[in-house]
């Protein structure tokens, strides 16, 4: 069975993820670090539908975590085949009150996570001369977004990542794609209604997106229907970035 792996998988898009991939016959490695309890839940609900996955506890930012949880995955699973950077964090500031280490650790989890996992997941990718790997950016890494001035430079760099790396694994049969969501109904979404309503008027199709909306165009682009697209940044954003 091939394995797909999932980072920041125990909730939002990454569950949604999750459970897309299932659906096409993945078994899925639900990687987490702070939402343990939620992953677990999720692992067990897939598991009752007879989908085969499993928990793995990691902090992306730690190369050597990332290692073992590699490990793990091939010794409880199989080699990682699709791997979805999903795992991020935002936050809202000013620049000048971001300090160093917030602009670290924003900067760790999104781009520096991708890349430890990327590295770790390569080498088998390289020797089968087949995988695929989508990160999973930000709308805000296409255009910016004020006061997320390091969320914005990290997702940039993360969509920066996915074209140069298509590039250079393309020979080895890899391919890998960035999918860049808009307004989503997650965690991250401010949830007051004037935020919400204010959202709406500015995407074209007037209406906020769902984690699902995300997860389809993953499992699209994990599947052989996407064999030939490569170093691709794909929005799902209704619109408000064209």
């Amino acid at each position: 069975m091939r394995t797909a792996l999932v980072t920041g998988g125990g909730r939002g898009i990454g569950a949604a993820v999750a459970r897309a991939l299932c659906h096409e016959g993945y078994a899925v490695a639900v990687n987490c670090n702070k939402s343990y309890d939620e992953a677990l839940r999720l692992s067990a609900e897939l598991n009752s539908c007879g989908f085969v996955t499993k928990v793995f506890r990691c902090d992306v930012t730690s190369p050597d975590e990332v290692k073992r949880m590699f490990e793990d995955i091939e010794r409880e699973l199989s080699p990682v085949s699709v791997l979805v950077n999903n795992a991020g964090a935002a936050q809202q500031k000013l620049f000048c009150d971001i300090t160093d280490k917030d602009f670290q650790d924003i900067l760790s989890v999104n781009l520096t996570g991708a890349f430890n996992c990327i590295r770790e997941a390569l080498p088998y990718m390289i020797r089968e001369k087949k995988g695929s790997i989508i990160n999973i950016a930000s709308m805000w890494g296409q255009v910016g977004a004020s006061c997320e001035v390091h969320y914005s430079a990290a997702k940039a760099g993360l969509i920066g990542l996915t074209k140069a790396l298509a590039k250079e694994v393309a020979p080895s049969g890899i391919r890998v794609n960035c999918v860049s969501p808009g307004a989503i109904f997650t965690d991250m979404l401010p949830q007051d209604k004037e935020t919400i309503d204010r959202l709406k008027e500015e995407i074209p199709l007037g209406y906020i997106g769902s984690p699902e909306d995300v997860a389809n165009l993953v499992a699209f682009l994990a599947s052989e229907k996407a064999s030939y697209i490569t170093g691709q940044v794909i929005g799902v954003n209704g619109g408000m970035v064209i």
